[in-house]
């Protein structure tokens, strides 16, 4: 990253500030550990890894609010740290924190081979917008279908994406 680009990043608070709610919202908040649709153990606001880097287990304690609020926390910074490397171009606040909430749910490596982080660093900001709509999809009884619930977080991703950092 040049160093003309790093002082046109929007700053991490406000990133995570977007990402926050837009995971929570759709993450939902379980304190006690389950197994998430790809059969993880996870905790809290999706969290399957605790800020010590331990995995999450089916056997763990039970966790308060406030505790998960963190580990979402640490696991966002976590994760934007990693995913700003993989930005040739600086993005405003509203597409940094739609990028995290989809690399948060598919995986970050899932997300460095995205068509859509191809198409962002290429320039083409409507192309990327466009792109958060193919990730909709889960294995089903080992058949690839379109889940309604993603379809709807990744309608929400985009329109975060597309946002202008000055909307209201």
């Amino acid at each position: 990253m040049a160093e003309s680009a790093a002082r046109l990043w929007p700053a991490d608070g406000a990133v995570l500030a977007l990402a926050a709610p837009l995971v929570k919202t759709w993450e939902g908040l379980r304190l006690a550990p389950y197994r998430c649709s790809t059969g993880h153990a996870t905790i809290g606001w999706g969290t399957r890894f605790y800020p010590d880097g331990r995995q999450v287990a089916m056997g763990d304690r039970p966790i308060t609010e406030p505790e998960a609020d963190g580990f979402l926390a640490a696991a966002l910074g976590a994760s934007w740290a990693r995913l700003k490397p993989l930005l040739a171009r600086a993005p405003s606040a509203h597409q940094a924190a739609a990028m995290l909430s989809l690399a948060y749910n598919i995986g970050e490596s899932e997300f460095a081979a995205s068509t859509l982080l191809r198409k962002f660093n290429a320039g083409d900001v409507a192309g990327a917008g466009a792109e958060f709509i193919r990730w909709c999809h889960g294995r089903v009884n080992g058949k690839l279908v379109a889940i309604a619930g993603l379809l709807g977080r990744r309608r929400d991703e985009a329109a975060l994406f597309l946002t202008p950092d000055d909307a209201p």
